[in-house]
């Protein structure tokens, strides 16, 4: 079972009747284009509208705007999982595999203008809104930064939390930076130097 699977919430699941199923994808197609074009902070009203729905038939799906948000990007996440998986079972260096998968996670955690800061805060807390999200990117994170710290290219002391901290930072960097630079490259490459097993940095609190 992938990560994103285990991480499952009930209301990321398709209804079994075919009206809901309709009304559900629906929803998840109207606002895909909404938080592309808009970010995450879109008019629901506006996403039911062009879905064809009531707004009470959305929120029926999708209890509040992070669930939403979440259901639209399951997509990435599986192809994190899988790309994830496909890095660590490779042999090539273990740094650069693990850089390279966080790059692809970068460029998904801003899909949308604004999903990076809801993405930042929800790591420590399991009720917090895309929840579900952080723990399967730490999942899929965990093959790669376990190899990299076999191969002493990591420091033991590197957290997937701390993993996904790197990767929601950038992510913030790609989404509010100007068209012609993509200040999340050189900021991501400054932080994974800092994770070098050669790198002095402070002690944990």
């Amino acid at each position: 079972m992938s990560p994103a699977a285990e991480a499952e919430a009930p209301w990321a699941r398709r209804p079994k009747r075919a009206d809901g199923r309709r009304n559900y994808d629906a929803i998840l197609d109207a606002a895909r284009v909404a938080f592309a074009e808009r970010g995450t902070g879109a008019s629901l009203e506006d996403i039911a509208k062009s879905a064809g729905v009531a707004i009470g038939t959305l929120y029926g799906h999708f209890p509040t705007r992070e669930t939403l948000v979440e259901a639209t990007i399951r997509e990435q996440l599986d192809q994190l999982d899988q790309a994830a998986a496909a890095q660590a079972d490779g042999d090539g260096d273990p740094l650069g595999s693990l850089t390279t998968w966080m790059r692809l996670a970068v460029e998904h955690c801003s899909t949308y203008r604004g999903l990076a800061s809801f993405l930042a805060g929800s790591t420590y807390t399991a009720g917090a809104p895309l929840h579900h999200t952080s723990v399967t990117v730490h999942k899929a994170a965990a093959p790669l930064l376990a190899r990299a710290k076999q191969a002493d290219r990591i420091r033991e002391d590197v957290t997937a939390e701390e993993l996904y901290a790197v990767i929601t930072a950038a992510a913030w960097a790609r989404e509010n930076s100007p068209a012609s630079t993509d200040h999340s490259v050189r900021l991501m490459a400054f932080m994974v130097a800092g994770m070098s097993p050669s790198a002095e940095v402070p002690a944990r609190a």
